[in-house]
Parts: C-alpha cells; structure tokens; sequence
C-alpha cells in the first residue's frame, strides 16, 4: 500500500513524541534532608510573553540584505478571547521597507501533519540554512549552519509556522487533542495564527502569500478558501511544494490503481539517475519521461482497467515496457502484477548492489541489514536530512535567535490519529481549491516537485489540478516547476539556486 503519512517515512520511530517528555524531576528527600525543592518544570514561554528580537544581514544575489527576526508565541483565541493554545513562530521582515502595503509577506509551513516548519526554513526560504553536502547527502557531524545566499527574503518578509505540538507550539492545560489533530481543526488554528499576526503587524493590505510542502499543500489549498470564507483575507498566490491535494492519488486501494499510473515517471527518473534504463532513454532523460507518460496515457491505463482480463500476449507487452522504463527486472514485475510500490522499487532497483533508495530522494541509497526483507527498512534520504536539521534547529534557536527553552523544539511530533473529515472516502481538498480560484481570479498557484521523489510525485498534482472544477480561463494561473532531486529539493544546491530563481519571479508584485 502507499504510504499517507507524508512527515517523513521513519518519523514516528525517530522523534520523541511531547506526551512522553518528563514534566518534573523531583529527588526524594532524605529524613534528614533539608525540605525539597519544588519540582522542575521545563516550561517553553507562551503567547503572554514577548517576542525576541534580533538584527542580521544575509548576502542574497551579489547585494546584503539587513533583516530582523521576530522569534515568539501567538495565542489561538476562543471566541471569549482567552487563548486554547500558543503558536511558535519566526518572522523575518526586511530593513528599510517604509511601504507594508506593498511589501510581500509569505507565511510558510511544512506538513506531516505533525512536521514543524524547519524543512522550509532552514533548507529553503530563511536567511540561514543547514550545511549539507550539495548533492543533499549527509554531510559529517558535527553538523552546521551558513548563510543562505538563496534566500528569498530580497523578495518577500517571511514568517514560519508551527502548527501545535510541533516545535515549541503547545496547547494550554486541558485542551483536547481532537481541537487541533485534524484536517479542520488544523485550518482553524494556523488561520486563526495567520489572521492574527496580520493584523497585529498591520498587513491585511501586504499581498500574501502561503508555502506548504508535502501535506502542507494540502493545508494550503484548504487555508487559502479558509482564509477567504472564514476572514475575507484574498491571497495573491499559493506556493505547493512535493505535495497531496487527492489522498486517492497516493495510496492504492481495492479498486484505486492511480497511484501505479502516475508514480511511474519518478520511477523512470529514478532509474535514469541511476544508469538501470536501456541505452536510448538513459541519453535522453526528457525523451524518457515523455515516453513514461505516454505509455501511461495509453498502454498502462488500458491494461490496469481490465484487471484479471487482460490477455497474456498483452500482459506480456505491459510487463515488457515497465521493465524498459523502470530498470525492474520482468520477474519482479510479474510478481506484482504490473502493479508496482514505491517500497517495490526502492527495494528492488539496485537489489544486485545491495543498496535501498530513498523514499523522499530516490537518488540518495543506503545499505539495509535484510535484504530479504519486502520493503526497506529505513530511508537513507531521511537519515541524511533529519540530524543535520535537528542539530541546526536546536543551536539556532537558542544561540542566535536567543529564544530561551527547556523542553525540545519538536522536529516531528505524533499528531495521531489524524481526523480528515473524509468517510469511506480518499481525503481531498482540490475542490476548496477550485472555489477560491474560481472567486479569487487573481491568485495564482505554482506547483514544485522533484523528479526523484517517491511520496508525492508531481504528477500527482497534475491529475488532481487537471481534474478541478475550475474555470478554463483561470487555468492558466497555475504553472509548475521540475527539479532533478526529490522531495525535499532544496537540499540539492543546484534545485536550490533554481527554486530560489522560481520563487522570486513568482512572488514580484
């Protein structure tokens, strides 16, 4: 089956979850011991306290760029305005902008759901960012950070969210985990977050813009008909990076082979990185991925439909054109009935080499311990991002952003079980989409994705996109982006210097 948690493919054996952090570390005291202290509490400062301030300046395209950076806690209100919980941010906002009005602000967040809002961060948009190898392997501890030349701060005041229990995000005492852990609840927080730092730094007139990567595009989509229906706030665009908008394109079920059709271009990119395709289409990458989806268009589509029907002389033709542009051996095709996983094919592409891929960057391999194992046992795209962003995360927050703390800044958090509203029915918010577009004509919408991503191909996109109830003359305000890498593009310095290129002439007034 495919997988419909988009955090990270290991997260929920790697993090420590906030519910199982230790509140208090009192010794017993002895008979003639002095009287105990009071018990420790490791208490991170909510929404009453004030938020820090820091000044800095990044070198962003030949010129210096002076920002502040605001790091504090937002309440979320009640409607009796007491708060039900506060949201953890960092805002940054350039030096010497006099006009707000005309001044882009994008408010950023990664997905999960329960990931924190570091990937973007530090990996993509912030003025600092993680030290990684430039082909985004992992680079050697200890690990770092460096300025980020590839910022778009030149073009747009930033501000990362934190959605509750993720980094230093927190509900108050008694607050029910359903009030916030699911698809409607989360579009009441993080908008009621937006809306109110908004107005307090007076810009509901600031054009505005939203970033969300993997199930933060599909938190996106729903924000932006949110935002408009719940606060009349109009975006000026959506910024979707490697994400979900129809869960029905991503994980296969009884009926529902989709996902095999459209993943089958990443698996062709994939298996061109690693040289595993027949001569004809290793020299020519884009030829390949017009062949991939041609055959999809066709071929793939006309056979997965007829099911146990299918003639063998046809299955025979199937088995022998998936082999041609996945680089799987016919028997491991057969074996999956035409039908091919991700965890398949991470497995079994360089099985005679003995390495796994990556889920989130099928580029980067590992080496498993099981080899007989059906599926890999971790991925080493994973392995590669999330120690260098915990340590850079964690030194940085303290060191230079001077936001004090005790308890962990929680890179992903257990959110589960996730309520997405959706009954006998694959979770999606592409119509919420094509509402606002359809009543919010000027918003525009670009869709990023990497080649070698095997959580959320961007073909994904493209079929949910391609199937909205949207106005053909509004069509034309969604563009896309491809990158070489994977999932988490940025970490690829050549996808960084062309995202960051993307994104600027996206977001200029």
């Amino acid at each position: 089956m495919m997988k419909t948690n988009l955090i990270l493919l290991m997260a929920s054996a790697l993090c420590l979850r906030a519910a199982d952090i230790p509140q208090t570390n009192s010794p017993s005291a002895g008979t003639n011991s002095p009287p105990a202290a009071k018990p420790f509490e490791a208490l991170i400062p909510d929404a009453t306290h004030k938020p820090v301030f820091t000044t800095n300046t990044v070198r962003i395209a030949g010129r210096n760029v002076s920002y502040v950076t605001e790091t504090g806690m937002l309440p979320l209100l009640k409607s009796d305005g007491t708060s039900r919980g506060s949201v953890f941010y960092v805002a940054y906002t350039r030096v010497g902008e006099t006009n707000k009005s005309s001044r882009v602000v994008t408010f950023c967040f990664n997905g999960g759901p329960g990931s924190s809002s570091v990937w973007l961060h530090l990996g993509a948009l912030g003025p600092r960012r993680v030290k990684m190898n430039e082909d985004g392997t992992l680079p050697k501890p200890p690990f770092g950070l460096e300025d980020n030349e590839y910022s778009i701060l030149d073009a747009s005041d930033l501000v990362f969210i934190d959605p509750i229990a993720t980094g230093f995000s927190r509900a108050v005492k008694d607050e029910k985990p359903e009030n916030f852990f699911g698809q409607s609840a989360d579009l009441d927080s993080v908008g009621e977050f937006i809306r109110l730092w908004t107005t307090r730094h007076e810009r509901w007139l600031s054009p505005k813009y939203l970033c969300g990567e993997s199930y933060g595009v599909f938190r996106a989509a729903g924000l932006a008909e949110h935002l408009r229906s719940r606060y009349g706030m109009y975006l000026d665009g959506l910024i979707l990076v490697s994400g979900v908008l129809d869960f029905a394109t991503i994980e296969d079920g009884p009926g529902n082979d989709l996902p095999f059709l459209l993943f089958l271009p990443d698996y062709t990119a994939a298996a061109h990185f690693h040289h595993k395709l027949p001569p004809d289409l290793q020299a020519d990458l884009p030829g390949a991925l017009a062949e991939a989806r041609e055959f999809v268009r066709t071929q793939y589509t006309a056979a997965l439909e007829q099911g146990a029907s299918l003639p063998a002389a046809d299955r025979n033709k199937i088995v022998a054109e998936l082999a041609r542009l996945t680089g799987l051996p016919p028997r491991v095709i057969e074996d999956n009935k035409l039908r091919i996983d991700p965890d398949v094919f991470r497995r079994q592409l360089l099985h005679d080499r003995g390495l796994i891929l990556g889920g989130y960057d099928a580029r980067i391999t590992g080496r498993d311990d099981d080899a007989a194992a059906p599926a890999p046992n971790f991925d080493p795209s994973y392995a590669a991002t999330y120690g260098p962003f915990s340590a850079a995360m964690n030194s940085y927050v303290r060191e230079e952003l001077k936001f004090e703390d005790d308890l962990p800044y929680e890179i992903i958090a257990g959110v589960q079980p996730w309520n997405y509203g959706a009954r006998n029915s694959y979770p999606r918010v592409a119509q919420q989409l094509a509402s606002v577009m359809n009543q919010n004509h000027y918003m525009r919408v670009l869709v990023l994705g990497g080649r070698c991503d095997l959580v959320c191909p961007i073909d994904t996109m493209r079929y949910s996109l391609n199937h909205m109830q949207v106005d053909a003359a509004y069509r034309t305000n969604i563009t896309y982006a491809e990158f070489d890498s994977g999932h988490m593009m940025y970490v690829n310095l050549p996808d960084l210097k062309k995202m960051q290129k993307t994104l600027e002439d996206f977001v200029k007034p």
